[in-house]
């Protein structure tokens, strides 16, 4: 073998990497069209270009892929309240993760989608996840809402209702992306439509929370 040909261990780590996340990926389009139970190994591995031996080396089964799926999306769409800081102007922080949230809801559609169909079924693969990291992060950022409120720089409102509402109304436009293009002919693709979307639903939240 010449010297040309040598994979080193940083060059094998990225072929790992890049050969897991084409997995990952395809695995996300085919269980965000079928379901778990209506998606096959086979599919995904066709589709990520391995084979399906490959692709159990990686993941031993359906629903290790599954977990890894949803981990992966968990991750995603709590990076935007990962970033809220209690530093920021209550204000200012609120209409940011509304602004950050629609930009997962733009650009993770299929995520969003499928996080939303292993809530309707009882999230069943990921209550862990929920009860443990998700929860301590809520608990974390809603005592900061608290704060604001308790300061008087915030209406009195729940922490908990506030980023519910938040979430509601963000990801209604991944969720029920074909409704919102049937009823207004636009998607969030369409910069206009994206930048009046976060427009109007930073503002009707904004003015529900402002102090009169």
């Amino acid at each position: 073998m010449t010297q040309g040909a040598v994979q080193t261990p940083g060059k094998r780590s990225r072929a790992v990497s890049a050969k897991k996340q084409a997995i990952l990926s395809a695995a996300l389009e085919t269980f965000s069209q079928y379901g778990i139970h209506g998606t096959r190994l086979e599919q995904v591995a066709e589709l990520s270009g391995v084979s399906k031996t490959n692709l159990l080396y990686y993941f031993p089964s359906k629903e290790a892929l599954y977990v890894a799926v949803l981990q992966q999306i968990l991750d995603i769409w709590l990076a935007p309240l990962k970033a809220f800081r209690e530093e920021f102007t209550p204000l200012v922080a609120i209409k940011e993760y509304i602004r950050l949230k629609m930009e997962v809801s733009r650009d993770y559609p299929q995520a969003s989608r499928l996080f939303c169909m292993e809530m309707l079924q009882g999230a069943p693969l990921l209550q862990a996840d929920l009860s443990g990291d998700l929860k301590q992060l809520i608990d974390e950022k809603s005592a900061i809402i608290a704060g604001w409120v308790e300061s008087g720089k915030l209406a009195a409102v729940d922490p908990h209702h506030l980023i519910f509402m938040i979430w509601a109304s963000t990801q209604h436009y991944a969720d029920f992306a074909s409704q919102v293009e049937a009823v207004t002919g636009k998607t969030l693709q369409d910069e206009a439509f994206f930048q009046s979307a976060v427009d109007n639903v930073q503002r009707m939240i904004i003015e529900g929370i402002r102090l009169r």
